[in-house]
């Protein structure tokens, strides 16, 4: 259940990320590198999930 919830928080953090680029047009803008950075953090919460899976 949790990997669904991450996929899910992953997906609406990466369709953020892109309306803000559209918007700013700037990938340096502090608001887009902020979304990026909270997609990282997501993604990387991901792959952590499934490796305590791989690994039971």
């Amino acid at each position: 259940m949790e990997v669904k919830k991450l996929m899910k928080k992953i997906d609406a953090l990466r369709k953020y990320m892109y309306e803000l680029i559209e918007e700013k047009s700037d990938l340096v803008d502090p608001e887009v590198v902020a979304a990026s950075q909270m997609l990282d953090s997501a993604l990387y919460e991901y792959y952590k999930v499934l490796e305590k899976k791989k690994d039971k």
